[in-house]
């Protein structure tokens, strides 16, 4: 990737993430024939821009959404997240470059139910200098894949007919509206 370090594209200062406008999402292949979707609704991140350009972010484990109680209360379980234990996911930037276009290559530590890994994400980011409340406002739209099992995460059941009821790879997708932190 030709770039430059996004700098350019995120003025210094410090920004936090908006909410509202926001989303952190997974989605894995299930059962081999569809892909399961779920999202998380309480998470945090901050971006700072200028010289050394990073981003990192927190995720409360137990916000996890899926459309059945019983699953969500699998997820949590030791099985896969480990709430009791482990009740935040965290990323942690060491590289943030954005290329003329627009094209974003991260690079970062990824902590899951206690195990950190190196992960890539890849995507694209804009900006608006002045949105309707008078401020800057930055978006990152990222993704990465990772296995599962590089987390701890191996639960597993083989299929009656063949296969296995859960893939290994996740794809993790984040779409971050970032403003200017409050001083």
């Amino acid at each position: 990737m030709n770039a430059e370090t996004i700098t350019q594209a995120v003025p210094a200062g410090t920004y936090e993430v908006d909410p509202v406008h926001s989303t952190v999402a997974f989605a894995v292949k299930h059962a081999g024939v569809a892909t399961f979707r779920g999202d998380f609704e309480s998470y945090a991140a901050h971006l700072t821009g200028g010289e050394s350009p990073s981003l990192e972010g927190t995720v409360d484990v137990s916000s996890i959404r899926v459309a059945d109680e019983q699953l969500k209360g699998h997820l949590l379980s030791p099985e896969f997240f480990d709430a009791g234990e482990h009740s935040e996911l965290r990323f942690e930037s060491n590289e943030l470059r954005v290329a003329d276009d627009g094209a974003v290559e991260l690079h970062g530590t990824l902590s899951i139910a206690g195990q950190s890994r190196e992960v890539t994400a890849g995507g694209r980011t804009a900006q608006v200098d002045s949105y309707l409340d008078g401020r800057p406002h930055i978006g990152l739209s990222l993704e990465a894949t990772i296995d599962r099992r590089d987390f701890g995460l191996d639960w597993q059941a083989e299929l009656p007919s063949g296969g296995e009821a859960l893939d290994w790879q996740v794809q993790i997708s984040v779409e971050l509206q970032f403003v200017p932190e409050a001083e």
